[in-house]
């Protein structure tokens, strides 16, 4: 079953074009591994088949990749992940892209400490898990993301006081949420909804990317 599993990791990364060494594909792999092993602990995740965790919760979250990418240009910024559960697309991004610096906050404390678990077995010191509600964080964030954690208008008002002087959110959606954008406040604005694929799995998959209207050239 490993082998299955690197196999179809190893093939989903190629089908994005993501540019990961076999270092980074091992470390998905042993998170994945880890998600397994403290599932029934941590209730972290519905999903008990390895092959679907597969697909529908590490490469999902690596349709993440490439956009964060072009967006920060290599830049260390520090992202937070909001509602992260289990550190999805949270800890993905740390493994992918080192050179940020990833909260993963959730109000669940178990889902916080597994977090903190992953970053010193998987020794990403790039990586925290936080047990706090988003709304009380201050600490500013040039990037905010979430991954089918709430709608879009809840999303922004709640994590707004940590988003950085010229930061952006960055959401993950299924199908193009139309209503939750015609619901946001007045004073946020989507500049960019980009379609994602995820290998293997024939969903409807998009990134929201907004900002207070404010910062708009």
């Amino acid at each position: 079953m490993t082998d299955t599993l690197a196999h179809g990791l190893s093939t989903g990364v190629q089908a994005m074009s993501l540019n990961l060494s076999a270092e980074q594909q091992q470390r998905l792999l042993d998170y994945m591994g880890l998600i397994q092993k403290w599932n029934k602990v941590y209730n972290l995740t519905a999903l008990r088949d390895p092959a679907e965790m597969l697909t529908h919760h590490l490469l999902d979250s690596l349709t993440a990749i490439a956009p964060l990418t072009r967006h920060t240009l290599g830049e260390p910024i520090r992202v937070l992940d909001v509602g992260s559960g289990g550190g999805l697309p949270g800890v993905v991004l740390a493994i992918c892209m080192p050179e940020l610096h990833v909260t993963c906050v959730d109000t669940v404390a178990k889902k916080a400490a597994f977090v903190q678990q992953v970053a010193a077995s998987l020794k990403l010191t790039n990586l925290k898990g936080l047990h706090a509600r988003v709304e009380s964080l201050t600490e500013p964030y040039q990037v905010i993301c979430s991954r089918a954690f709430a709608s879009l208008p809840d999303f922004v008002n709640w994590s707004r006081s940590a988003l950085a002087d010229g930061g952006v959110w960055m959401a993950m959606k299924g199908k193009h949420p139309q209503d939750e954008i015609d619901a946001l406040p007045s004073d946020v604005k989507v500049f960019h909804v980009e379609p994602l694929t995820v290998p293997g799995l024939d969903v409807e998959r998009c990134m929201v990317w907004l900002k207070p209207s404010l910062s708009l050239v």
